[in-house]
């Protein structure tokens, strides 16, 4: 691909500004286009915003030069453009989609006005807006109540009572992180989150929005029982944002489907980040949006050999508390199946878990919690698929400290 090829990138958030960075280093500069106001920033920290260890300033990424600030309305691929909501029509060679993800609203009586809009005091948790508003609404004391427990219910949890709100925290299954973490390692988080002062309630169903006056008043749940609630916080997770893909009639399925070179169904256009679905796989965690980000960057500079096979991802959270923080980890697969040897390592004074699974001598996952010393050499053996070595490495791997 010659420098004078022109690449339009839609989406400002980290694959896409990670993506045009390393096009501009590559000698292949890019026009990216973004639909927030904000500077770019690392979605992964806003859960810091909201406790108050950051200010929005220090989560902004470098603004690429080709930055152009709007919403995009549609793809003619036929004319090879893009039109904005202002009507500017931009012309590419190269289109690359990075268009994310959105927060998940759930099906709930009440959550919505007359107009389609979020009653006062319930906030999603997807973007600095949404984290700004939130964050400006929270007041020590408040009630809040946050529905979903996975990853981002609990950063948002723990960020809300550091503010000192009274949190409940609502999980429908059975355990906080459940796609993550074995039930030993969701009991520790669950044990950080109630010392801090988060009341956690697991196979637990919110039903029902109460509004008074257009604001939020309670919860209920599909026993009955009410949560008086100033702010109810929806972490239910994300769904890739495709529309735009879809209306262009790209081959769209869970996310927009790419190839080992990020091709969509349409060669001129590529995909990367939360709203790209490899080889049947969303990801929608910052490494592989990454990783893809360096693949494409290489790919569209020329490099033939640039693919993208996919991501081993490992999955690591601090929850800062008054004390100190609380780490965790997890890859793969932790829960084990039948066959499968398990190492575990448990200290309850000190609160900390580790555990590994092995099947036919390949290190195939591992959850971590406490002390993370060993997560280096352990995610490099995962990682590398390899046959472990016969001198009983398992235990190695856990309490050898220097692998980080």
């Amino acid at each position: 691909m010659t420098s004078n090829t022109r690449v339009v990138v839609i989406g400002a958030g980290l694959a896409g500004v990670t993506l045009t960075r390393r096009l501009g280093e590559l000698g292949t500069p890019a026009v990216l286009i973004g639909e927030e106001e904000h500077r770019p920033y690392n979605r992964v920290l806003l859960a810091e915003v909201l406790a108050g260890r950051y200010g929005a300033e220090v989560i902004a990424l470098p603004e690429p030069a080709g930055l152009v600030r709007g919403r995009v309305t549609g793809i003619d691929r036929a004319a090879r453009t893009v039109t904005r909501a202002d009507g500017t029509v931009i012309a590419y060679d190269t289109l690359v989609l990075a268009t994310g993800s959105n927060a998940v609203l759930p099906p709930l009586r009440g959550l919505f006005t007359a107009d389609r809009e979020l009653p006062r005091g319930v906030h999603a948790f997807r973007t600095l807006d949404d984290c700004l508003a939130l964050s400006g609404a929270v007041r020590p004391g408040a009630r809040a109540v946050v529905i979903g427990g996975g990853l981002l219910g609990v950063s948002a949890a723990r960020a809300l009572a550091l503010r000192g709100a009274q949190v409940v925290l609502a999980q429908q299954s059975e355990r906080l992180m459940e796609r993550q973490l074995d039930a030993a390692a969701s009991a520790l988080v669950r044990r950080h989150l109630t010392d801090l002062g988060v009341e956690v309630h697991t196979e637990c169903r919110v039903r029902d929005v109460r509004t008074v006056g257009g604001a939020v008043r309670s919860v209920e749940l599909a026993d009955g029982y009410a949560l008086d609630a100033d702010l109810v916080v929806l972490a239910c997770g994300v769904r890739p944002r495709t529309g735009l893909a879809a209306d262009a009639g790209l081959e769209v399925r869970k996310g927009v489907v790419v190839d080992d070179e990020l091709r969509t169904s349409d060669p001129r256009i590529r995909a990367v980040g939360d709203c790209a679905q490899h080889d049947g796989t969303l990801y929608g965690l910052a490494a592989p949006a990454l990783e893809q980000a360096e693949a494409l960057a290489r790919s569209l500079a020329g490099d033939p050999a640039a693919r993208y096979t996919g991501t081993r991802s490992l999955t690591r959270l601090t929850l800062t508390g008054p004390d100190s923080p609380f780490d965790l980890a997890a890859f793969g697969e932790t829960d084990p199946r039948p066959g499968d040897d398990v190492v575990r390592l448990a200290d309850a004074t000190r609160g900390t878990y580790r555990k590994v699974v092995v099947r036919d001598d390949r290190l195939v996952g591992g959850v971590l919690v406490g002390e993370l010393g060993t997560v280096g050499a352990l995610a490099r053996a995962w990682e590398g698929a390899e046959p472990l070595p016969d001198d009983g490495p398992l235990l190695h791997l856990l309490t050898n400290d220097g692998g980080s």
